[in-house]
């Protein structure tokens, strides 16, 4: 029986690295949508565009250079703190009007899906460079294959917030849920971080970036009231 093999990896394998893109490529999709949703209309595809285009090369740098980046020490928890930055800077954003005349609104877009993708991205790509046992061909394939799912996933979530805004809170928790989990899955605490952490930090951190963006958001808006 001839087994199928494409740049040293079986079908089953390139099978198994699509399925990782789909499950984890919706949280990156959802921040791109978050972020483009306060550009003006016209310039929301530019942005979804730009950013992951931006977010892409950042994958790509990161599967060449996984290996050296797992051995800084608390780089996950530096990105779950910064995730978590992210995801109160977005609710605070959606009660602020971004609908400016210009471009800034969309570099300001452009910049935070970069950011918030590089952060997220990081768990992507070290599932996947586990799943191909550090091919790099097998990562690069894995990177590509993540292209068209976030775009056209943005592309429907942004539709969905436009006609339902309390999904925005709904993917603010997802984001702070993700960073809760990227702090307590740092390395350097796994010998002294108990096991009931696991889930109550994500739990404590959603529900204060979602409370405290939720009040934030509401100041501002009473302000331009």
């Amino acid at each position: 029986m001839v087994k199928l093999e494409i740049f040293g990896l079986s079908f089953a394998v390139l099978l198994e690295v699509i399925l990782i893109n789909i499950v984890l490529s919706g949280d990156n999709a959802l921040v791109i949508a978050m972020a483009a949703r306060n550009v003006p209309k016209k310039q929301q595809k530019k942005a979804i565009f730009w950013g992951t285009v931006g977010a892409i090369i950042l994958r790509l740098i990161f599967a060449v250079a996984i290996v050296y980046l797992l051995e800084l020490p608390f780089l996950t928890f530096a990105g779950g703190l910064l995730l978590v930055y992210i995801a109160i800077k977005l609710l605070v954003d959606e009660g602020e009007n971004h609908h400016r005349v210009g471009g800034s609104s969309l570099i300001s877009a452009v910049k935070t899906i970069i950011t918030a993708d590089a952060v997220m991205s990081l768990d992507n790509v070290l599932a996947i460079a586990g799943a191909v046992k550090g091919n790099l061909a097998g990562i690069f394939i894995g990177v590509i294959v993540s292209i068209p799912i976030v775009v056209f996933g943005s592309q429907f979530i942004l539709k969905a917030m436009e006609k339902y805004p309390m999904i925005t809170y709904a993917g603010a928790g997802i984001l702070a849920w993700t960073a809760g989990e990227m702090m307590v899955g740092e390395p350097k605490f796994q010998p002294i971080l108990p096991n009931d952490f696991h889930l109550l930090v994500p739990t404590a951190i959603t529900v204060l970036v979602i409370g405290f963006g939720y009040i934030i958001a509401k100041i501002n808006t009473a302000k331009e009231g």
